[in-house]
């Protein structure tokens, strides 16, 4: 595999996030269990938060509060793309990042738009993120799978380009 790290990691990391769009987002319950559920990806900003729209009275929420520290994990398995983000989740009310982010696709979840109550922003800060993603194209890596079923051989180290960015 490739490491790739720095500005070309983080702008990687942004393309897959923003690209991929829906995550399990993983929070830890008060009895310690692991709780994910699926959540749509607003923006990665410049500065690497990770931004979604949550209720302010759901369980994610309550869970984050009692415990920032959060996972996220991307997969795009025809694409063979993959994020995993360890983070910090915190609960915004900024009216204008909401205007910002929000789009009509959300109504579905929030039946008046921005003026739903209790609607909020959740921001993920990442503090460690790694991705995984084809080196030579979907083909190739494909290609590549199959060599290494066929030979009972492990995968040629250039199949996949691997980074890790660590904040």
């Amino acid at each position: 595999m490739t490491e790739m790290t720095g500005a070309e990691a983080i702008a990687k990391v942004k393309e897959l996030v923003e690209d991929i769009d829906f995550t399990m987002l993983t929070t830890q319950d008060e009895s310690g269990n692991l709780v994910s559920r699926p959540m749509s990806t607003r923006e990665m900003d410049d500065a690497g938060d990770i931004w979604f729209f949550t209720a302010e009275d759901s369980k994610k929420v309550e869970e984050a509060e009692a415990d920032r520290d959060i996972g996220l994990s991307y997969c795009d398995a025809k694409g063979h793309r993959y994020v995993s983000v360890a983070g910090r989740a915190s609960v915004v009310h900024d009216t204008e990042r909401m205007k910002e982010l929000y789009t009509p696709d959300l109504d579905i979840w929030f039946a008046d738009g921005l003026d739903t109550p209790g609607i909020a922003l959740l921001r993920v800060t990442p503090v460690e993120t790694e991705f995984w993603e084809p080196a030579k194209g979907k083909v190739a890596t494909a290609a590549g799978m199959l060599k290494a079923l066929v030979t009972r051989d492990t995968p040629d180290d250039d199949i996949m380009n691997h980074g890790r960015v660590v904040c």
